[in-house]
């Protein structure tokens, strides 16, 4: 495997043995962090992760083992490799039981640790965590994630988490609000998966009712139920050799979790009216945006069933948690809808993209790409205004004025108010303001206000 600029993180207080690391990993073509404190290391990953970290044990403060147990706690697929000393074998050995990816004694040589470092780059996922970025070029490591853009640290975790638990066939249940894009992750999943070649069947449980539900889900023979005048295959069989995605599990009516419960034990389904089950082969992805405790312990939600389902658990963040990403997420939904138009649109003037990575998403990605498409459908100009993003969020334009600015446009309103009242009579109009008339008059020269225009025909009245 070439290093390809993947992104090292080397640890250690040994400051000639750091510089020998980092010379010997950059000669590899590797990018390389080098730093002398696990402090120093956590800082570094919260900026920019590497794909390895490779750290001595025995480090000033907290050690390289305390180093491991953060890292596992907040990024888990992220390979940590220590360096050890004799004396601190058997600590390397039991954290190698509780995950980390491999360990050197001390002296080691140069070759060892690059063989180490390709192995572990080699369950990384490529280009997530140092570019960042997806593509959707066909025949590119990054094909798995069509349809997905960030460049954010959180999402890039994510995503490599995905892209490693996507090789087996665990459960996995896909956790996040409404709007974040559940199911577009559980595609990626599929796509990155030995699966691949075989289908992948999606159903929300919540748009269908209870009685198709278990039609759709299970299929039936003919003659089952008033209606069925033909055999229908479920689309559990529909999902054989491939993934099965169930949106909104949450949502499934208790009956059918037992259905669905004995098909993931067995392997088997039984089509309704059936007198005999058929083996089905299927990976089960779910999704909810419930909270599945919350409906256990109201009796709503099957906990024997949800321990199938939760093999493995990922949970896509709210957009306003990944902020960085939506001038990114802006850019391609420009790119999408402006070819569904047939529109040159280029982009978003710089207040209008302001104006998104500062608004709130409670819609999440859903609604950044609902704001884009109106956008873009109203805009008369390659970048699309502030005043067109305003409109989609439902947000009041409002100018940025000077005090002269804004208190001239009040004076003038307030003119304009006070002639409609007394129908142009500027001596009414002099007294509700509480000015003469010498005064008033002035104040309608300077706003080129004339009392004429504001009198309705045939009005008789006092002095004008």
């Amino acid at each position: 495997m070439t290093a390809d600029g993947a992104h090292i993180l080397v640890v250690d207080d040994d400051e000639d043995i750091l510089r020998l690391l980092a010379i010997r990993l950059k000669a590899r073509g590797f990018k390389v962090s080098a730093v002398g404190s696990a402090e120093e290391a956590l800082a570094r990953i919260a900026v920019e992760a590497p794909r390895v970290v490779v750290s001595d044990v025995r480090l000033p403060g907290r050690d390289g083992l305390a180093l491991f147990e953060e890292i596992r706690a907040t990024r888990p697929s992220l390979p940590v490799i220590l360096l050890t000393a004799h004396g601190t074998i058997p600590d390397a050995v039991a954290a190698t039981s509780k995950g980390v990816f491999g360990y050197l004694t001390k002296p080691f040589d140069s070759q060892t640790l690059l063989a180490k470092i390709d192995q572990a780059l080699n369950l990384s996922t490529p280009g997530l965590a140092s570019d960042k970025r997806t593509t959707n070029s066909t025949g590119t490591a990054g094909d798995w994630l069509e349809g997905i853009v960030f460049c954010s640290n959180r999402m890039a975790e994510l995503m490599a988490e995905a892209r490693m638990v996507a090789q087996s066939d665990a459960s996995i249940l896909i956790r996040g609000e409404s709007g974040t894009g559940k199911e577009i992750l559980a595609r990626a999943i599929h796509r990155a998966s030995p699966r691949a070649g075989g289908p992948f069947v999606a159903i929300n449980c919540g748009a269908i009712p209870e009685q198709l539900l278990e039609s759709e889900l299970f299929g039936h023979v003919k003659g089952a139920f008033t209606g069925a005048a033909t055999s229908r295959v479920g689309l559990i069989q529909e999902a054989n050799r491939g993934t099965l995605f169930l949106d909104e599990i949450g949502d499934m009516p208790l009956s059918l979790q037992v259905k669905l419960l004995r098909v993931l034990q067995e392997r088997v389904v039984r089509p309704v009216g059936a007198t005999r089950a058929e083996p089905v082969d299927v990976r089960l992805l779910s999704a909810t945006h419930r909270d599945l405790d919350a409906a256990m312990a109201e009796g709503q939600f099957r906990e024997d069933l949800y321990y199938r389902l939760d093999v493995v658990s990922l949970t896509l963040p709210p957009l306003d948690e990944r902020r960085e990403d939506i001038p990114m997420l802006a850019a391609h939904f420009v790119q999408q809808v402006a070819a569904k138009y047939g529109k040159p649109i280029t982009g978003f003037a710089p207040d209008a993209l302001e104006a998104l990575a500062a608004a709130s998403w409670p819609g999440n990605v859903r609604q950044l790409y609902n704001v884009v498409e109106q956008s873009c459908a109203l805009t008369s100009t390659p970048l699309i205004p502030l005043s067109l993003v305003q409109r989609a969020l439902r947000v009041p334009a409002m100018e940025t004025l000077n005090y002269a600015e804004a208190k001239q446009r009040f004076e003038r309103n307030y003119l304009v108010q006070l002639l409609k009242l007394t129908d142009g009579n500027v001596a009414d109009a002099a007294r509700i303001a509480d000015r003469n008339r010498t005064e008033f008059y002035r104040l309608l020269q300077k706003h080129d206000l004339t009392p004429a225009m504001f009198r309705g025909e045939g009005v008789g009245g006092g002095e004008r």
